[in-house]
C-alpha cells in the first residue's frame, strides 16, 4: 500500500473514531450487545448508553460476540444532555416524522452529513428506547432527524439492526464506497496467456478439428474467427491454454 492510500485509510479510520453511538434508554441489555457488535463490524468503537434498564449485563456480553471490548470501554450517563457533552452535531434515528423539530433526512443522506461534520469534532447518532423510539425533548437536542427508508407498511426495526444499517451507511460514507477488504482467500489465477500460446493453442485446435472432420479447411466459412471470438472473450490465462491443449492432446492419442 502506498503512503497516500495509507494516509487515506486513517484519516478514514479517524473519522469514524469521531462517531458516537448514543442508546437513550435501553431496555434489553441483549441489544446493547447486538450494538456493540454491530458498530465493531463498521469499524466504530464509541458506545454511549443512557440510563440503561440493564447494564452490565452477561446477555449483552453474549450478544456482542467478540465485541466485548467496546462494552468495556462504553461510556453510560444519566442523561442525554451529558451523553452529548463535547459533540458539534446530534442526529436523532427516529422514524416517526415530526411536526417540529429538523427536517428527517434518509440513513444514506444523513451518514454523509455526520462524516462531514467529523472535520470539525465529535458527532452523536441518538438511538431510542426498542418500544417508545426517542421523546420530543431528546429529538429537539439534535441538529437533524434521519431515518431508514423501510418498507413503509412495516418499519420496524431492532435497534440492533438500526444500528447495523448506519454504522454501515457511515463506513461507505467515509471510505468514499470503497472500504479496504482484506480476505484470506487464494485467488485461483495464473498469469494471462501470452500471445504466443494463444496461437498455438488455435493451431492446435484447428488441426485436431480438421483430423476429427469437424472442420474442413478447403470451405473454412467462418468457423475459426467465430472460434477465437468465443476465447478473445474468456481472457485466457496460462494454466487454462496448458488444459485445453492437455485435452486435445488427448484427442490425437485417440485417433492416432
Amino acid at each position: 500500500m502506498n503512503q497516500v492510500s495509507a494516509s487515506s485509510l486513517a484519516a478514514s479510520a479517524g473519522a469514524l473514531d469521531r462517531v458516537r453511538v448514543v442508546l437513550c434508554r435501553p431496555s434489553h441489555p441483549g441489544n446493547i450487545g447486538a450494538a456493540a457488535r454491530a458498530m465493531k463490524t463498521m469499524g466504530l468503537s464509541r458506545l454511549v448508553l443512557v440510563d440503561p434498564a440493564r447494564f452490565p449485563d452477561d446477555e449483552a456480553i453474549a450478544r456482542a460476540a467478540g465485541a466485548e471490548d467496546v462494552l468495556v470501554h462504553c461510556q453510560v450517563c444519566a442523561t442525554l444532555d451529558e451523553a452529548l457533552v463535547g459533540t458539534v452535531m446530534a442526529i436523532a434515528m427516529s422514524a416517526r416524522h415530526r411536526n417540529l423539530g429538523p427536517a428527517p433526512l434518509q440513513a444514506r443522506e444523513g451518514a454523509a452529513v455526520a462524516l462531514e461534520r467529523t472535520n470539525e469534532g465529535e458527532v452523536a447518532l441518538v438511538f431510542g428506547n426498542e418500544t417508545r423510539g426517542l421523546a420530543n425533548e431528546d429529538v429537539m437536542r439534535c441538529q437533524h432527524t434521519v431515518f431508514i427508508p423501510a418498507n413503509p407498511d412495516y418499519t420496524s426495526l431492532n435497534l440492533g439492526a438500526a444500528v447495523q444499517v448506519l454504522c454501515y451507511e457511515l463506513r461507505m460514507a467515509a471510505f468514499a464506497e470503497r472500504p479496504p477488504v482484506v480476505t484470506r482467500t487464494v485467488p485461483f489465477e495464473s498469469p494471462p496467456a501470452s500471445f504466443d500460446d494463444v496461437e498455438r493453442f488455435y493451431a492446435h485446435l484447428e488441426s485436431v478439428m480438421v483430423a476429427t472432420g469437424f472442420h474442413n479447411p478447403s470451405q473454412p466459412k467462418r468457423l475459426m474467427p467465430k472460434i477465437r471470438r468465443l476465447f478473445g472473450r474468456a481472457a485466457l490465462e496460462r494454466d487454462e491454454i496448458n488444459i485445453l491443449r492437455g485435452i486435445l492432446d488427448a484427442v490425437q492419442k485417440r485417433l492416432r
